[in-house]
């Protein structure tokens, strides 16, 4: 395998950029490996009884005992995170893996801490593959001693934020992450370490001047044994409350916020860019997917375009159409489901073949890939790019304003470009989370473009996919008169039009092929308005 040339060294935080080893700026481009060192119970397709570590293990033990509970995990941690997952990651042109971390995985309950052996060398393995595999390796606590969050994604026993109630918790938190530091205090290949992942809700908000002094004992407890990786810190509610950081704590910080289930525009993110301002330090998208491949286009571009670094949630999960890797579902896993809820026990024997039936499934090869998943990530062919997703640097580099167009939405409205509601009866994918937040179906929108407006869509040919048949695909509405002109890379390519008030589907070969790298589209509108929904580039 090639190695990536990028990944080389130490990575530190110089002003606002990332830079390697050898001073090269850099974005981490990066995949978390969610649900493997922490369970969590939606990737598993479980209800509330079975949504944390703790309960799904019960769940397991209640159902075939201690000694096959003990294999099953064994067998789980083995496979679920295989060389040949971390092969594949750095084969789609990623260049890191977030590793959440369960610390009721790594160490034994109660002080002084104690390290389960054993758990702790399926960590040295991954950063050794990574380090095959040209990966930066993030180390996320995941699940802090005691919970940072009180909710079943750190694991929580009671439903409490017990780290920022228990002072054992923190002393815990913070020799852990010494031990941690220590460890690795040479291994280049460690990126940096993300302290604490989401902590305190809103909901829990009571708690959050408790933040920032924990987070600074941390730091000093790994500044002690280790002054060379980079701090990695993330804002209160969900990761997206940044007003705690008010200061440079560390000589190399670098801020981290999570994006699920909203508008992928600037305006959605812009006080993380205010803050990369006051604070002179870089930024990065530690956690974001969970969406479908439509809003993954546009807001991994959207990151991409200002310049932050990201990480995309997650790898791997049970019967999943937005995740690469899609676990097949075993035969009778609603056995297990319905005996959470309170209905029939499996029997033993059944329950031990729908759990060694998961195991089987687990392993890249078993699983069912989906490169289109990846694909909406680079935004590399075969792509679909609505049109509200041109690109987010700006007037005169992402898009242009000749003939002002009336403006009735205010999605990107800052922009100046007209976005308006599809009015058709297609089924709208639902994106409604727990949260309550719910991020406006792409596809109910198109761009309307004046004459002479122009947008541009970038995109991006790797070198394993080179291919000298590749086509653009356009679905447009040109009033009578009126074309829309497609440019590639500053080039006329073709001009479009449909019947007055028509949507059609316009499909052109491209006359020539495509080298690797970046390539920018532009599409314009003649003479008359023009709409368009969504553009496609495949072969």
């Amino acid at each position: 395998m090639e190695s990536n040339q990028e990944v080389t060294g130490f990575v530190k935080a110089v002003g606002k950029k990332i830079v390697n080893g050898i001073g090269q700026e850099i974005l981490l481009r990066g995949v978390g490996l969610g649900s493997w060192l922490l369970p969590e119970g939606y990737m598993w397709h479980l209800p509330e009884q079975g949504d944390r570590p703790r309960r799904i293990e019960k769940m397991i033990t209640d159902l075939i005992g201690d000694s096959k509970a003990a294999e099953f995990w064994d067998l789980y941690y083995k496979r679920y995170i295989s060389k040949e997952d971390i092969q594949q990651i750095a084969a789609e042109g990623f260049n890191s893996v977030r590793v959440p971390i369960n610390a009721r995985f790594l160490i034994e309950d109660g002080e002084p801490l104690r390290i389960k052996g054993e758990r702790l060398l399926l960590i040295d393995q991954v950063i050794d593959w990574c380090r095959q595999c040209s990966l930066y390796v993030i180390l996320d606590l995941h699940g802090a001693p005691g919970g940072q969050t009180g909710a079943n994604i750190d694991d929580s026993e009671n439903d409490k934020p017990e780290l920022f109630t228990n002072e054992s918790n923190q002393r815990l938190t913070i020799a852990l992450w010494r031990m941690l530091a220590e460890r690795y205090k040479d291994e280049w290949i460690v990126a940096g370490y993300d302290l604490l992942n989401e902590p305190l809700p809103n909901y829990f908000a009571e708690y959050n001047d408790l933040v920032m002094p924990l987070y600074k004992d941390i730091i000093q407890a790994i500044r002690e044994v280790d002054s060379r990786h980079m701090i990695i810190l993330e804002g209160v509610h969900w990761a997206t409350d940044w007003t705690i950081f008010n200061e440079v704590v560390d000589h190399n910080l670098m801020l981290q916020f999570h994006k699920y289930w909203n508008n992928p525009d600037t305006e959605s993110i812009q006080k993380f860019l205010d803050k990369r301002e006051e604070l002179q330090v870089p930024i990065f998208m530690g956690e974001g997917g969970e969406n479908n491949n439509d809003w993954f286009v546009g807001a991994f571009q959207l990151y991409e375009d200002h310049d932050i670094s990201w990480n995309f949630w997650t790898w791997k999960k049970l019967d999943s159409v937005n995740s690469p890797c899609s676990v097949n579902k075993p035969e009778g896993w609603q056995q297990l489901i319905d005996y959470l809820q309170g209905g029939s026990k499996p029997d033993p024997q059944s329950a031990e073949r729908i759990l060694w039936t998961y195991l089987d499934n687990l392993s890249l090869e078993s699983c069912t890939y989906r490169p289109e998943v990846i694909n909406a990530l680079f935004r590399r062919p075969s792509v679909r790019i609505p049109a509200i997703f041109y690109d987010y640097k700006g007037a005169g580099e992402s898009f242009g304003l000749g003939k002002q167009a009336d403006h009735s939405l205010d999605f990107r409205v800052k922009d100046g470009v007209d976005i308006r509601f599809v009015e058709d009866t297609r089924n709208i994918p639902n994106f409604a989370h727990m949260k309550g937040e719910v991020w406006k179906a792409e596809e109910w929108m198109y761009v309307q473009l004046a004459p002479e407006d122009w947008v541009s869509y970038t995109f991006r040919v790797p070198a394993f996919s080179v291919s000298n048949a590749y086509r653009i695909e356009l679905y447009i509405r040109t009033k009578q008169g009126g074309a829309v002109t497609v440019s590639l890379d500053g080039s006329p390519v073709f001009t479009a039009t449909t019947k007055e008030d028509d949507w059609e589907l316009v499909q052109v070969p491209l006359p020539f092929g495509l080298k690797t790298g970046r390539h920018k589209i532009v599409l314009s509108a003649q003479v008359m308005a023009a709409s368009i929904q969504w553009i496609r580039i495949f072969y």
